[in-house]
């Protein structure tokens, strides 16, 4: 199932466009994995499926749709969950098509999308790419495996959230960083897998 939000309509009046899409009864992944202690916690099986979604999504506008299509702002607050807590990727404001000849797209204003989820290499270029949206991709994971934002405090006084689970992942300690919330009720095999997943796609060598 390809995780992308249905479009029900539009409204076009006084240069003002609006797109109506199905209602998302709970609301976007960033309230659930950074709502504090009164938020709901996620579940292992919950947060793998999201991740799954998301991939899903991404592979569909990267490979699948008739234009290749670069998201530019992937991040928990433009992930949004159904009923099931099914992810659907939203907020399609920076996305572009791309014609079948180019790979990457250039803003002239500058790099548009989020810190901490642009990757290093957009900072030089200028330039929005599929491989840029898997960076996103990556810190996405990590984010939701380890219940905390890409800019935090970590246990170990870090203050980004990557550097902290590279040390960890040097220590041989990787696990380490799943979100104490779920009380080690967890896959540990599938959390390494995803945690490893997460650092691969935000690799900052742009060759990796």
């Amino acid at each position: 199932m390809i995780s992308l939000p249905v479009n029900q309509g539009w409204c076009h009046q006084n240069n003002v466009l609006l797109l109506v899409y199905d209602y998302m009864p709970n609301g976007s992944l960033d309230k659930h994995i950074f709502g504090g202690k009164d938020a709901p916690v996620l579940n292992w099986e919950q947060r793998y499926n999201l991740v799954s979604g998301v991939a899903s999504a991404l592979n569909y506008l990267h490979h699948e749709y008739d234009q290749m299509v670069v998201h530019r702002d992937i991040k928990p607050s433009n992930i949004m969950l159904d009923s099931a807590f099914n992810a659907q990727l939203g907020d399609f404001g920076l996305a572009r098509a791309l014609e079948s000849d180019k790979s990457s797209y250039t803003d002239m204003v500058g790099v548009p999308e989020t810190l901490g989820y642009i990757a290093p290499e957009c900072f030089h270029t200028g330039r929005a790419t599929r491989e840029s949206d898997v960076f996103a991709f990556g810190v996405v994971i990590l984010e939701t495996v380890c219940g905390r934002r890409v800019s935090c405090s970590s246990p170990a006084g870090f203050g980004q959230l990557l550097e902290w689970v590279w040390r960890l992942h040097g220590a041989g300690r990787i696990v380490d960083a799943v979100d104490p919330r779920l009380t080690g009720e967890f896959d540990e095999k599938d959390a390494e897998r995803l945690l490893l997943l997460g650092l691969a796609c935000s690799h900052p060598n742009a060759g990796d």
